[in-house]
């Protein structure tokens, strides 16, 4: 009798295991399912301008002005890429050179400094570097719009305006890329620091054979971070580079030029106003190239920040 009631016992706690297993299982899937469907509506919301900027370069002049708006084009206007292409063409060569050079030139010497700076906070020691680097960390709480017209007045001072200078030189330091390389070296263990000082290798020769190695992932993030930060740089550019022409503006200026159709190529004729088709045509050529970087690069960006931040 005592046994058959030990049974009933192990089997009413066996119902009672499983029916607990059920019920978190079936919590789970409506857990997954909230948060899936959450990040899945987010994401969404993320890409539609993306989405109105590629549908709209496909649309022609008079259905993009309706007054009710098409999610989808009528009809694909696929010579709008070759117009915007075609127009001013010197011009896209010019700007898309600037660009090109501003950008490779500022984001390795940027990278110099930037390396230099890091390993010097997270290796050496010397008097006040704590301060420092606290008043460096400082520096970022202020918006760059507060010192943007004391640089436009220095550079002014100095005749760099209308320069390749003027591009290069007033955003070489980044604290922010500072902050992350300095986590990233404070990461490496202290012993092989000094293993190599015991070696006879100075600080430049460890930073160049151990420090940098090892922290690929952050310095290929910051370089590609640095780069989109020149090729999508507007309002500094057209602040300092203001001559007639586009010896030395950027991409991002073009991107503005007020596109039209004058003489109806695409068919229609806006002589009192720019093409806004036009536009988004020639948003969707400056963006695609970080589209393609972003892709590629994606691991080493989110990998590179995330692990950089955890320590410091």
């Amino acid at each position: 009798m005592e046994s058959t009631l030990l049974e009933k016992d192990e089997a009413s706690l066996e119902l009672d295991v499983n029916k607990e297993r059920k019920r978190q299982k079936t919590l789970k899937i409506v857990k997954n399912i909230l948060v899936y469907s959450f990040l899945t509506i987010c994401a969404l919301l993320a890409f539609l301008p993306f989405y109105w900027m590629i549908i709209s370069s496909l649309k022609g002049e008079p259905e993009y002005r309706e007054s009710v708006p098409t999610f989808f084009p009528r009809v694909f206007k696929w010579e709008n890429y070759s117009y915007v292409l075609n127009y001013q063409s010197s011009v896209f060569g010019q700007v898309l050179f600037n660009t090109i050079l501003i950008g490779v030139v500022s984001t390795v010497l940027g990278l110099i400094v930037i390396v230099l700076t890091a390993y010097a906070f997270a290796r050496i020691e010397f008097k006040g570097k704590g301060l420092l680097f606290s008043l460096m960390l400082a520096t970022m709480m202020i918006p760059g719009e507060l010192y943007t017209i004391t640089n436009f007045v220095t550079v002014s001072n100095l005749g760099w305006r209308d320069t390749y200078i003027v591009m290069i030189l007033p955003f070489l330091v980044s604290i922010y890329y500072i902050y992350l390389l300095r986590n990233a070296f404070k990461q490496i263990p202290e012993s092989l620091y000094k293993a190599a000082k015991v070696d006879g290798c100075g600080n430049l020769s460890f930073l160049i054979k151990v420090m940098v190695p090892l922290t690929a992932p952050t310095l290929i993030s910051i370089t590609l971070l640095k780069f989109i930060g020149t090729w999508n740089s507007y309002i500094w550019p057209r602040l300092v580079n203001v001559a007639d022409g586009y010896d030395y503006k950027l991409i991002s200026n073009w991107m503005t030029v007020g596109f039209s159709d004058p003489d109806g190529v695409l068919g229609t004729v806006y002589t009192e106003a720019n093409m806004t088709t036009l536009k988004m045509c020639a948003a969707c050529l400056v963006s695609s190239p970080l589209f393609v970087l972003f892709l590629f690069f994606r691991k080493y960006i989110m990998h590179g920040v995330s692990k950089s931040g955890t320590k410091g």
